[in-house]
């Protein structure tokens, strides 16, 4: 049974998996938006989000809880630049624009970025 497994495995094992996860993760928080497909893209936002809403407390141990997931410098800007930006903010903080089906497999592609 399904219950309880929110993402799929992407064909991946599991510390491909979660490396292939914070991958995104460190573009996203980088850049401020990324294209990807549909599957990935939600896996992605519900890590990030998390992420986030720790970011906001804003104390070391949040520091430190981050910093497992993204690297030193994706960890600094999370807290000093994106966090203060939805102090007021109770989730929510990205969005999922869907493109066109890539030509080469037609998978579903979007644009993840922050709001």
């Amino acid at each position: 049974m399904r219950h309880r497994k929110k993402h799929g495995k992407f064909h991946r094992k599991r510390d491909q998996r979660i490396m292939l996860i914070r991958g995104l993760a460190e573009n996203l928080i980088r850049k401020g938006k990324i294209k990807t497909t549909k599957a990935k893209g939600k896996a992605l936002v519900s890590l990030v989000s998390k992420l986030i809403t720790k970011a906001k407390k804003n104390d070391f141990n949040s520091y430190r809880y981050v910093k497992k997931f993204v690297s030193l410098f994706a960890t600094k800007k999370l807290h000093n630049e994106i966090a203060i930006n939805y102090k007021e903010r109770n989730g929510g903080y990205l969005r999922i624009i869907k493109l066109p089906p890539r030509k080469s497999d037609s998978s579903e592609m979007v644009i993840v970025e922050f709001v």
